[in-house]
């Protein structure tokens, strides 16, 4: 039998089918070594970089503590980012299918708090929340942690770095020692041993030195001017690459690249930084994500704790200060074991010294592509429709499916990612068949009720 299939974990066949459905057969380096003793009820350090499937290994764990028949909230999840905890909070949903009625709940800061505060009247199982609102909600009583058996940090070492020290020590004040703990860190500073030291029970600690290797991520660095980078930026985008993130280290700079683009090329890239509202960086990401548009340019604020598929190229069109973020940037590519490339624009030699005494390489400058001036040709193969209608009206992904292929006829292959949120949702159509789809729904119900469809 493969050593690294799920099967042989002790975990039932009801699980193994489920993660079999969702593309889970065989274990990433983290899950394997960390499942066996997470499964036994071990406290567990866990040092792994974004991307090596750490999710699921904690899921499973939590999933594994689980009585759903007790409706009582049971595990608790921290995360340094909204946008972390959604994604956390989403994965875990679908490890929970093969389970009824599993209810979870996200906590984070930048949504309205009495709904929350609604929402946890009606109890729940799990919690997935950021340090700063879940302390809020515990300080107000709003929920009661003493049945919490299993609690989870998530990108450990950056909570800290965001200052959520205190709130972290304050939290578990209010757990029940009698718990199992885990700690997933990409790194390891002074700070996460004390940390670990004070909320940990005789871990054990598990290590994948890196997901990021040559043999899933081509690493390439132009020595590039400031004023030539756009130049060399036209010779690198083509249509070889499908999905692109450009990370630039200021708002200004994103925004200037994307009129730029479009300007220039008539190119329609995506922007996302923090002067935006959240509701915004929210349908950004989604309509990266379902590859209704090839580019999104960004600055770090998309460099963590994004799970994004297939995303073919990282473009450091400015080289971050830091060079732990250089990390975190090019994992957005190479997810999962699969293979992807990162091009850095480089002015600065002493840069890339630093980086490879930091990554124990030897990077080398890349000839840098002559320009050629030939058109940009990028195109998304699919787009977006917005319906008015999200989970507070019971839609399901399954509802919209049912009328876009039994009711309009479109095939499976020409739907792409259905996301649904609160009050709307997001659906990916193939572009040939994407006005039909929109027409059809606008004059079609959906679970007895029709709603407004519009162009994203």
């Amino acid at each position: 039998m493969n050593t690294n299939n799920f099967k042989i974990l002790d975990l039932d066949d009801s699980i193994i089918s489920n993660l079999t459905s969702l593309g889970f057969n065989n274990m990433t380096q983290i899950q394997e070594k960390s499942l066996p003793f997470i499964l036994k009820g071990d406290d567990v350090i866990a040092k792994a970089k974004t991307g090596s499937g750490k999710t699921v290994s904690f899921g499973l764990g939590v999933l594994n503590n689980l009585d759903e028949k007790r409706f009582r909230i049971q595990a608790m999840v921290l995360c340094p980012t909204r946008e972390l905890a959604s994604q956390v909070a989403d994965t875990l949903r679908k490890l929970a299918r093969y389970k009824h009625n599993i209810k979870i709940l996200t906590l984070t800061g930048g949504l309205p708090y009495k709904p929350q505060v609604h929402s946890l009247t009606h109890q729940a199982h799990i919690i997935v929340g950021t340090p700063g609102r879940v302390l809020k909600h515990l300080q107000e009583n709003n929920f009661n942690p003493d049945d919490i058996n299993t609690l989870v940090f998530d990108e450990a070492d950056r909570m800290l770095d965001m200052g959520f020290t205190e709130d972290i020590e304050a939290i578990v004040e209010y757990i029940p020692n009698q718990r199992q703990t885990m700690l997933f860190s990409a790194t390891y500073p002074d700070t996460i041993e004390q940390l670990s030291n004070n909320f940990l029970n005789n871990p054990k600690t598990i290590e994948v030195v890196s997901t990021h290797d040559d043999n899933t991520i081509t690493q390439e660095f132009y020595q590039v001017e400031s004023s030539l980078k756009n130049s060399i930026l036209q010779n690198i985008l083509n249509n070889q690459y499908k999905t692109i993130i450009i990370f630039c280290n200021t708002k200004i700079q994103c925004d200037d690249l994307a009129d730029y683009l479009e300007d220039s090329y008539e190119l329609e890239p995506l922007v996302l930084h923090s002067d935006m509202e959240q509701k915004y960086r929210d349908e950004t990401l989604i309509l990266f994500a379902n590859k209704s548009f090839p580019i999104l340019i960004a600055t770090d604020v998309a460099s963590r704790g994004l799970d994004i598929d297939n995303v073919d190229l990282v473009i450091n069109y400015d080289l971050p200060h830091d060079l732990e973020v250089y990390t975190h940037r090019i994992g957005r590519t190479a997810r999962a074991g699969k293979s992807g490339k990162a091009v850095s624009f480089i002015d600065d030699f002493y840069y890339l010294d630093e980086l490879n005494e930091f990554l124990n390489k030897k990077f080398k400058i890349t000839q840098t592509p002559i320009t050629n001036h030939t058109p940009i040709e990028l195109k998304s193969e699919f787009s977006t429709l917005y319906i008015s209608g999200g989970k507070k009206d019971k839609l399901r992904a399954g509802d919209i499916l049912g009328v876009l292929t039994a009711g309009i006829g479109l095939a499976k292959e020409q739907i792409g990612k259905i996301d649904i949120l609160a009050k709307c949702s997001y659906v990916a159509i193939k572009n040939d068949v994407y006005e039909k789809a929109l027409n059809e729904l606008n004059n079609r119900k959906i679970k007895n009720k029709y709603f407004r469809v519009y162009r994203r």
